[in-house]
């Protein structure tokens, strides 16, 4: 039985429509020319490293172009005052390194009025900080209320960076970063708080991802479907690895009763981050941020000494970054 639809159409058959059919098949038959090639992957490649001038020149020697620099504890005082500052950027300037990010995280919704005053007054310094040394980004957390529904969480993340940080960012030109660290004040530790903070702030132009494989993999998350599904949020990247120790896993689980260490964080390569599909997606995506090492390995600590990268750290990086040139393009390390 004929489709209904179709029961009174004739068939009209002509020569050109015919030769029409003809041509179509055969462009469908043959091979299709290739795109124009697209210019080569050039992201910016580095460490995350203290404030020196050693630390500077390192990173240049190594073939790094790219730093991110800490704030707090171990980097920039949010009381420097602005001589310190215009010094320390024209050294910056000097070495030639393109500075990322600023790195300082605390809890910006604090239960605590008094806590949340204090933390978003030294937000607000760190913000200008990286607006007067020219960095464009500062990669934080999204701050937490614990045991309040993730909306209202959200709609208070919403609430107090519009009001406390947002001009700020708009005066300096400033973005601020979400670190997936599911340790600390932070909602923006995945997909699902991802999500909900995204809805909540629409199309902000101040808020984004610093996106740090390591952390999905101990939460047992894909890094890599999730770079694919925010990729557009991504700004800033942090090449770290995360090891799982199965033989201690499979004894005491995800939450051991003695404590045990399941998981360590390494440096890229030594983990169980899937590199090559991660960078794969991000150059599909022609991602050309910076993407700096973050160095947490044991096996290369100490770190620092005082405020200098010590020569286990050093070779850490020199690791890395030898295992890195088979993904991605990097100045050759100078000896």
């Amino acid at each position: 039985m004929k489709h209904p639809l179709v029961r009174n159409a004739r068939p009209s058959y002509t020569r050109r429509g015919v030769l029409a059919a003809a041509a179509a098949l055969t462009a469908s038959a043959a091979p299709q020319s290739p795109k124009p090639a697209s210019r080569s992957w050039r992201p910016k490649v580095g460490a995350i490293i203290r404030f020196s001038e050693k630390n500077l020149d390192f990173c240049k020697q190594t073939g790094f172009n790219s730093i991110q620099l800490s704030a707090g504890y171990n980097g920039f005082d949010h009381k420097i005052g602005d001589r310190e500052l215009a010094q320390a950027k024209d050294v910056i300037q000097r070495s030639g390194l393109y500075v990322s990010s600023i790195g300082w995280g605390d809890n910006h919704i604090d239960p605590d009025p008094a806590g949340r005053r204090a933390m978003n007054q030294t937000m607000a310094r760190i913000i200008e900080i990286a607006g007067k040394l020219g960095i464009p980004n500062v990669g934080t957390m999204s701050g937490t209320m614990p045991g309040r529904p993730l909306e209202e969480q959200a709609a208070e993340i919403v609430k107090v960076y519009t009001e406390q940080y947002f001009p700020l960012c708009q005066k300096y030109n400033v973005r601020l970063l979400w670190e997936p660290y599911p340790r600390g004040p932070n909602i923006a530790t995945g997909p699902v708080g991802y999500e909900a903070l995204f809805k909540a702030f629409g199309d902000c132009p101040y808020v984004g991802l610093q996106f740090d494989p390591s952390h999905f993999i101990w939460q047992m998350m894909d890094p890599i479907q999730c770079a694919r599904d925010f990729i557009d949020k991504i700004y800033d990247v942090h090449l770290k690895d995360t090891e799982i120790l199965w033989p201690v896993l499979r004894k005491v689980g995800i939450q051991p009763l003695n404590r045990a260490r399941w998981w360590r964080f390494r440096l890229p390569g030594f983990g169980a981050v899937d590199w090559k599909a991660f960078f794969t997606t991000l150059m599909e995506a022609g991602y050309e941020g910076a993407m700096n090492i973050e160095s947490e390995d044991h096996f290369y600590y100490p770190d620092y000494a005082g405020a200098e990268l010590t020569e286990q750290c050093k070779e850490g990086l020199r690791v890395t970054s030898r295992f890195l040139r088979q993904y991605v393009p990097m100045d050759k390390e100078r000896t």
